[in-house]
């Protein structure tokens, strides 16, 4: 299963989105696809075994629906089913995936219902997480990728240039600065009343510059990628899901961690994750 693309699969609808996006990337990349399906709540009652296997072969044939569904010749496709955490499992399957597709816990009317378990397997995965949500985004077009300058983003600018470059899309690159904030909480709206025009000028203009530079080897690597960029003053995690909300993709890095800290993301990506307005990829 070494490279693989490994796909999450549950009970909810999200699941068809989940497959269908990773049967797409297996399908162009000529990787296999491994649907994983857990069964997860034993805890060794009296008569537990029998609920279990019912558990466990209704799984099988969820994971097997999609595969038939799914119908391509073309595409290696097989499913691993068990009981257990569902996110050890999954992260315990991420250590040889290319890449892991996890459905969110988008749902309920107009509203979003989210629990923790999509945001610790992205925090403790191995390789990058893409995040699809129950929402129909075929007609959204561009890849969004925040670039902060950190060597974790660079790898997040990377990987979405070489998504925008492959599907033609256009790669918007999203920066946000913040203003010295004086004790307020800017992430609550809080901010002071006296910064100079020029502090204000100049703080664009420095990110902006940065930017640009940032950009140069893309730009080398992908001559005939359109490239756009978007700089605005505020919170990385709103700027990047304001842009995202029209695209088809959008990119965050987050930083690997070990132990305890692996069950937390790094503010931003957290954030982003949060309202998921878009198919979201989490870079190491």
């Amino acid at each position: 299963m070494a490279d693989a693309i490994v796909a999450g699969v549950t009970g909810r609808p999200v699941r068809q989105r989940v497959a269908d996006w990773a049967a797409g990337r297996a399908a162009a990349t000529g990787r296999d696809l491994v649907l994983v399906s857990v069964v997860g709540g034993a805890v060794g009652a009296v008569g537990e075994d029998e609920v279990l296997q019912r558990a466990l072969d209704d799984a099988q044939a969820l994971a097997d629906g999609e595969i038939a569904r799914l119908q391509s010749a073309d595409l290696d496709v097989r499913t691993v089913v068990s009981h257990g955490n569902p996110t050890e499992v999954l992260i315990e399957q991420s250590a040889d995936a290319a890449l892991l597709v996890i459905g969110s816990d988008l749902g309920g009317e107009g509203h979003v219902r989210r629990g923790p378990h999509g945001r610790r397997i992205v925090a403790g995965a191995h390789c990058t997480v893409i995040v699809v949500p129950d929402l129909d985004l075929s007609d959204r077009r561009g890849v969004v990728v925040g670039v902060d300058g950190s060597d974790v983003s660079q790898r997040a600018l990377e990987f979405a240039a070489a998504e925008a470059a492959a599907s033609g899309d256009a790669l918007t690159a999203v920066s946000a600065w913040i203003p010295v904030s004086a004790g307020a909480d800017y992430a609550m709206g809080g901010s002071v009343s006296f910064y100079p025009d020029l502090y204000l000028t100049d703080l664009q203009a420095q990110t902006e510059r940065s930017l640009d530079e940032l950009l140069a080897d893309v730009r080398r690597t992908h001559p005939d990628l359109r490239i756009e960029t978007h700089v605005a003053e505020g919170d990385p995690g709103s700027v990047i899901n304001e842009v995202a909300a029209t695209a088809r993709l959008a990119v965050v890095g987050t930083h690997s961690r070990t132990g305890l800290a692996r069950l937390l993301l790094g503010s931003v990506s957290e954030h982003v994750l949060a309202e998921l307005v878009t198919i979201t990829a989490v870079v190491r």
